[in-house]
């Protein structure tokens, strides 16, 4: 960031983001770095309640702004290169309406190390499209070390499970809608209600598969759990409820399309 006098960082409170804001309020000054929290559908409503009150906790500045990417028929579609057209809307939008209004010298996303290697990250091009900076990625910073760096800093995301948008949850070919995504959200809130320290559930019409980590799947086998479970998803939409025994796979629809086509 040397030579950056106001920065806009993309900030959704995730590890990544929330360390990039922390450094960049702490090294430029609280009044020449700002968080830029974009909110759409596919933002879980406890990943926004949750990237409001990291910022508090850090006190750094916070500009909220709606994204309109389900305007873009490219993005309901839903191809291996969603996340592009999702990337490209909130760097446009953080472009043509925010840039200005807040004098900023340039614009910063969490990208890490580990993260430029990966292969299922197609919005890293819209990035590159926008000359958006990644400090973290340049300074070679792997996933483990943004979380030991935000240990240090003490921010409470430091162990945060990855939160991908909620369009991940729906496969590849098949139409992103606000309906989809509000019934992933209900029913990933409802696993987290009860205790489940990470959770996707993945859209297959009337069905829900849900993922949750490896060690958690035995507490499917209290019929308390079982049985609230399935009734708050089934609430949420899905008529049909199942649990898959391969427990998370994160990126799992995009990589097995880049993978195999």
């Amino acid at each position: 960031m040397a030579g950056v006098g106001r920065l806009g960082v993309a900030y959704s409170g995730g590890v990544d983001s929330a360390v990039l804001l922390a450094v960049a309020t702490r090294a430029l000054g609280r009044e020449n770095a700002v968080g830029l929290l974009a909110v759409s559908d596919s933002l879980a409503s406890d990943e926004h309640a949750l990237a409001r009150t990291t910022a508090e906790q850090m006190d750094a500045r916070l500009v909220e702004f709606e994204t309109h990417e389900g305007d873009n028929p490219a993005y309901r579609a839903n191809d291996a290169d969603r996340c592009f057209h999702c990337k490209d809307e909130l760097f446009t939008r953080i472009a043509d309406d925010i840039v200005v209004d807040h004098r900023l010298d340039a614009v910063a996303y969490g990208e890490n190390a580990d993260d430029a290697v990966r292969i299922d990250r197609p919005g890293a091009r819209a990035a590159t499209d926008h000359a958006v900076l990644r400090p973290l990625a340049d300074a070679g910073l792997t996933k483990p070390r943004v979380r030991a760096l935000a240990r240090a800093l003490g921010l409470a995301v430091a162990d945060k499970p990855a939160a991908p948008c909620l369009a991940s949850r729906i496969p590849h070919g098949q139409e992103v809608t606000p309906i989809k995504l509000r019934q992933v959200d209900e029913a990933e809130s409802a696993l987290r209600r009860h205790g489940f320290t990470d959770s996707r559930v993945r859209h297959h019409g009337d069905i829900a598969r849900i993922e949750v980590p490896v060690a958690e799947l035995a507490r499917f086998a209290d019929d308390g759990v079982r049985a609230a479970v399935l009734a708050e998803v089934r609430a949420a939409g899905f008529p049909y409820v199942t649990l898959d025994l391969a427990g998370i796979q994160s990126g799992a629809f995009t990589l097995q399309v880049l993978r195999h086509g």
